[in-house]
Parts: C-alpha cells; sequence; structure tokens
C-alpha cells in the first residue's frame, strides 16, 4: 500500500517542471555569478547606472533585512518548500496559473533556501540602480511571480458578462 502513495498518478505536472526549470536557472545563475566575478562588491553595467550585474552575499533575507539570520531562514526555507511539495503531491488538480505560480514559489524558496544550507548566504547580483532598488536574484524574481500569480488566481471575477 506504501509503494502507492509514490507511484499515484500526479496531475500536477506544470508545477513540478516549473520548480525543477527555475530551480536549475537559479542555481546556474549564481554559479555564473560566482565563477564570472573575483569578489563581493564588484559590478559588471550592463546599461551604466540603469541596470547592472553587481555580486553581493546577502546574510540575510529579502533586502538583506535581518542580516545574520541565515539560521533560522534556511529552516523556514525548507519548510516552506516541504509544505509546497505536499501540497501540490496532495492536491488533486491546480488550475495552470496556480501550477505555475506555486513552481514558482517552490523554486524561489528552494533556491535561496539551498544557498543558505551550503554556503551561508545567499548570492545576490541583478541590481536596478535606476530606482536604487537592493540587489537580488532570480529566486527573489520567481518568488515574486509566484505571489502575483496567486493573487492573480484567486482574484475574484466579475459576475458581469462582456458586451458582444
Amino acid at each position: 500500500m506504501r509503494l502507492k502513495f509514490f507511484v499515484a498518478p500526479q496531475p500536477n505536472y506544470l508545477f513540478w517542471f516549473v520548480a525543477i526549470t527555475g530551480l536549475i536557472l537559479d542555481q546556474k545563475s549564481k554559479d555564473w555569478v560566482v565563477l564570472t566575478f573575483q569578489e563581493p562588491g564588484q559590478t559588471w553595467p550592463l546599461i551604466p547606472q540603469v541596470f547592472h550585474f553587481t555580486y553581493v552575499l546577502n546574510t540575510g533575507a529579502a533586502f538583506s533585512a535581518f542580516r545574520g539570520g541565515a539560521g533560522w531562514l534556511k529552516w523556514l526555507s525548507l519548510g516552506v518548500s516541504f509544505a509546497l511539495m505536499i501540497f501540490a503531491w496532495k492536491t488533486p488538480k491546480l488550475s495552470r496559473l496556480e501550477q505555475i505560480a506555486y513552481g514558482c514559489l517552490l523554486a524561489g524558496a528552494l533556491g535561496n533556501g539551498l544557498d543558505r544550507f551550503f554556503l551561508g548566504h545567499v548570492v545576490d547580483f541583478l541590481d536596478f540602480r535606476l530606482i536604487n532598488f537592493p540587489v537580488f536574484n532570480l529566486a527573489d524574481v520567481l518568488i515574486n511571480l509566484g505571489m502575483i500569480g496567486l493573487l492573480l488566481a484567486h482574484f475574484p471575477r466579475s459576475s458581469v458578462s462582456p458586451r458582444p
């Protein structure tokens, strides 16, 4: 009977595809930064004063909040990741948008969580200087896309039908 749990049909394939693809892209982009830049603080202007790749080590959460909090943040990332995987496995069939959104959330949580577990920090590198935004990474983008997707998926649809 236990074996059936592991071989049961999985209806949320898009969730797993988005999560795995997002995780691979996140980890490969961070590897590229670490291999390309010699030390944190180095920057490469793609569009000077607008958008740079800047190598930053973040020991905190988003926007460097809770700096030095990688200890508890890694456990939070792990818990969120396991909860999302169990949710996707146990939920009969999520909509396409929900699968994409939850997949993005899992990829982002796992991407930054793995960094915290194995490196003690997260590698950030996307630097929008035009608006003086904190440096971030692809996992952060995926988490935000996931949140936007969930908001859209659960936003009440108008009961008024469009005009012909």
